[in-house]
Formats: C-alpha cells, structure tokens, sequence
C-alpha cells in the first residue's frame, strides 16, 4: 500500500541528509529509507514501541531539531493533517523537498490542491488508492496560519489538541458513562482510554477515589490530559491499554474503549480492554463501560466476568456494570432484571 508509494518516489534511494518522517506506522516497509537517517515522529504508543524495537529513532515531539527533506503520512483529521504539514515544513530549509503521503479515504486529494495554491508541487504518484507527491518548502510565512497546532478548549477547563479523539467537545458515550456512575467509587481506579481526562475528571469528583490511574496511547491526549487534571491522586500513563499492567491489582475500572483502526471498525480492540479490565481487577471489583450498542462484546465479557448487568443506555449507547473478574460464563441483565 502506501511502502509501494514510497518505493516509486524514491527509486533511487532516499536522498542525501536527514530525513523526517511524521507519522510512519510500525508495519510500514520502509526499505526505500536509509533508516538510521531518518527521525519518525510517532505519537501513537503501539506504532512508536514497534518501530524502537525495529531500531529506527521514533520520538514524540522535535524540539529544535532541523531536517534536510521530510514526509507526511496524513492523519486522518484535516486538522491534525494540517498540523503535521506545518510542523514538518517548519523544520525545512527554503527549497527543501516536502513529500507528503496519503489515502484517497484520508483526504489526499484535498490536500493536493490546497498545496499546489502554496508553492510549487510536483512528483504526483498515485498507488494503491492514494497518492504521494513533492511539495517545494517556501521561504517566509507560506503555510496558513490556522494550520499550525493550536490548542482548544473542548470543556470549561479542558483543553485538546488536533487529531486527539473527540477533539472538539465531550464525547456523548464518556457523557453518558458519567452519569451511570455511583456517588461512590472505589478507592483504586483505572481508566483504560483515558484520552483527554474528562471522564476521569468526573470520576475523581465521586467520593472514595485514593488514586486514580489514566491510560492513554495518544501521547497528544495524555499530555492534554496532564494539563487538565491538576489533582495528586492522577497517575498518566502513556501506554497500550491492550497490555497494561500495574504492581497491584485495582478495583475499579471505567472505559469507553475505541473500535477502530483507521478507518476500519474493529470489536477486537473494545475486547482487548475489557480482557486488560478483568486481569488488573481485583475478583470484588467492578468495571463501568460505556460501547456503541451494536458492538458484540457480551460474550467477551461473559468470558471474563461472573456478574454482567446492563444499567443504562440509549438507542446509540449501552452502559455495561461488571464484575466477578476472572469468573467467566455471566448472563448479561439488564437494567431492572439483575438476578
């Protein structure tokens, strides 16, 4: 897919210096680079822990850090796409080649022509339902203004980042999980997903939280997260929730796990989370979650959970109660039928 774009554009090689490469995954090929010159930002926890263990420099931010050529592997959010051209391009000496890569279902050709009206383009690849084209750095103040990162305030008191999921408000699943919470939680809490902070944010206003522990792979959203919870008992975690672990196990768990990869829709990851709830709970803990209702996952949690209710939801929402971790085989009931 997008390796064979890199390879056309390179045929010969990558070219001399320092290369930047915003937003290369940990399964690309990336054989078309001299990798031990080349720097791949990489917020995304997964892809920057697969890429270190392939041996190529993935860090999260670039400091004051210069670069000879660079490319842009689109986000899927205009905004954060916007952001990373910007980023990228700061980097850049006038006359610098700028490559910028993309899926049609990402909005390459969008961007194609928003780049032709501001400096010269050129090398136009297209491949495996997307494109990858040359764009000329330009000296002076060349890229709009309103692409540079900015922050925004999602919430009184929250800030976000582009490209972070639910940028731009609170996501009405974590809105409804909220208030399904008891007055009282438990004293030892995860949140698995924890983008932003919000939903953690009204998990430590419940009476009984001692600690509170946030996990989040978007190094972006964890770092807003950082900012918008200023309270001692918030512990951040820039980790794969797939994988997380703690010293000791917990007894609380809330989440509204993500379902997809890109832009595919995929189940496994919200069953990844709730395997990772029932192994760090405690067996008289208790997890809260919130999914959208089509999502099968009442037989992972079957699997995982001896106690499985049902206590809230709409027609786009269900918000699911269990527990008896590790005790598989429930019965899922709902709200007014618990056994």
């Amino acid at each position: 897919m997008t390796q064979s774009r890199l390879e056309l554009a390179f045929p010969q090689g990558m070219p001399e210096g320092k290369m930047l490469f915003v937003g290369a995954s940990a399964g690309d090929d990336l054989r078309a680079l001299d990798t031990d010159r080349v720097t791949v930002l990489q917020r995304h926890f997964p892809d920057h822990a697969g890429l270190t263990a392939r041996g190529i420099a993935a860090v999260t931010g670039l400091d004051d850090q210069r670069f000879d050529a660079a490319i842009v592997r689109l986000a899927r959010a205009k905004a954060a796409a916007h952001a990373d051209i910007a980023l990228a391009a700061s980097r850049l000496a006038p006359g610098a080649s700028l490559w910028i890569d993309g899926q049609k279902t990402d909005g390459v050709d969008a961007i194609l022509k928003e780049m032709r009206k501001l400096a010269p383009v050129d090398e136009v690849t297209s491949k495996a339902h997307g494109k990858i084209f040359r764009v000329e750095v330009q000296a002076g103040d060349w890229i709009p203004a309103d692409w540079h990162a900015r922050e925004n305030q999602a919430a009184p008191g929250f800030i976000t980042l582009p490209g972070v999921f639910s940028a731009d408000g609170i996501d009405p699943g974590s809105a409804l999980l909220a208030q399904h919470l008891p007055e009282k939680l438990p004293t030892r809490v995860v949140d698995l997903g924890a983008g932003w902070g919000w939903l953690s944010a009204q998990a430590l206003a419940r009476k009984g939280v001692t600690e509170l522990h946030l996990v989040e792979a978007d190094h972006a959203a964890i770092e807003s997260a950082r900012r918008n919870i200023d309270d001692p008992r918030a512990h951040f975690h820039w980790a794969d929730a797939r994988d997380f672990r703690l010293k000791d196990p917990v007894n609380g768990v809330i989440m509204n796990p993500p379902f997809h990869q890109g832009r595919q829709a995929d189940p496994k990851l919200g069953a990844s989370f709730i395997a990772t709830a029932a192994r760090i709970l405690t067996g008289a803990g208790r997890l809260w979650m919130v999914a959208n209702r089509h999502l099968p996952y009442e037989a992972v949690l079957a699997d995982h959970f001896g106690q499985v209710h049902e206590i809230g939801g709409d027609n786009r929402f269900k918000v699911i109660e269990a527990t008896a971790a590790g005790r598989g085989t429930a019965t899922l009931t709902r709200k007014g039928s618990r056994r």
